[in-house]
């Protein structure tokens, strides 16, 4: 039955100037005759929103503070939980994918600042929010909007304070390419530095740190096989303990457990910019 909702989704591959930081872009027109309220996984690509047309009700927030308002132009920073959304009759907006890597380079500032977050842009970087938004507001197509925030972004990145040390973009490259499945103390071992020393400065730059980096990560990829194999394979396979430690993984970053997870096809980031998988 049509229930009168209407979605469309226009997607943006960023430039090479971006690459690493910004995993993609998607502009998004959503009409509905009512409330509309969403649950959010937990994930590794972490969405700066510019709404040019209503405001998102950031209900719930599982791991994290920033929950119990509305916003306009926000950022949600790298966190272990799931988080609810809200909003009534039309949102549009332009959603930026930014990497954990790339809050510092394009915001500026740690990624332990926004870490189990949310927070309006313009509170952590003035004139990146609202007034953005109403440039995108303003132009005349979506690839116009697009152009002119890839253009603001590559800005900030080419003078941007949040350098990364390599061994740190080493580290988070070696978590990825396992699925989160990385014995963290082998990569420890192999920086050089102390297991404290390394848990900080990585978390100060990824905003997690490597362990429970990993741990997303290794949830991303579960999660996106559920529902094609039996649960028992999909622990083994990912490296959960057995299939009740995978269950309550799924519980604890979803809010679902992984047959309602499953069933319910919630988007994600990976699937708003078009991958079956996570990257």
């Amino acid at each position: 039955m049509d229930d009168g909702r209407r979605v469309s989704l226009v997607r943006h591959r960023p430039g090479p100037s971006l690459a690493g930081l910004v995993a993609g872009m998607v502009g998004m027109s959503e009409r509905a005759p009512g409330v509309v309220e969403r649950r959010q996984p937990a994930g590794t690509l972490l969405p700066l929103v510019l709404s040019f047309d209503g405001e998102l009700e950031i209900v719930g927030l599982s791991d994290g503070s920033g929950s119990g308002r509305s916003y306009r132009s926000f950022v949600a920073g790298f966190s272990g939980g799931h988080a609810t959304t809200r909003f009534a009759g039309t949102m549009d907006c332009l959603q930026v994918y930014l990497t954990p890597l790339g809050v510092g380079r394009v915001l500026g500032l740690p990624g332990t600042e926004v870490a189990r977050r949310v927070v309006a842009v313009d509170d952590v970087v003035p004139g990146l929010g609202d007034r953005l938004a109403d440039r995108v507001a303003s132009a005349a197509s979506w690839d116009e909007r697009f152009a002119l925030v890839e253009a603001a972004l590559t800005r900030r990145a080419a003078h941007g304070t949040g350098v990364v040390p390599p061994w740190v973009a080493w580290m988070w490259r070696q978590i990825r390419a396992s699925g989160g499945q990385v014995r963290i103390a082998d990569l420890v071992e192999q920086t050089g530095w102390s297991h404290r020393y390394v848990a900080t400065v990585f978390a100060r730059h990824v905003g997690l740190t490597p362990k429970r980096a990993a741990d997303v990560v290794r949830f991303e990829h579960a999660a996106a096989d559920l529902g094609t194999v039996p649960l028992a394979e999909i622990a083994a396979r990912h490296g959960y303990a057995d299939q009740s430690h995978l269950t309550r993984d799924v519980v604890r970053r979803s809010g679902d457990t992984p047959s309602a997870l499953a069933a319910a096809r919630r988007p994600t980031p990976s699937t708003a910019l078009g991958r079956g998988r996570p990257a």
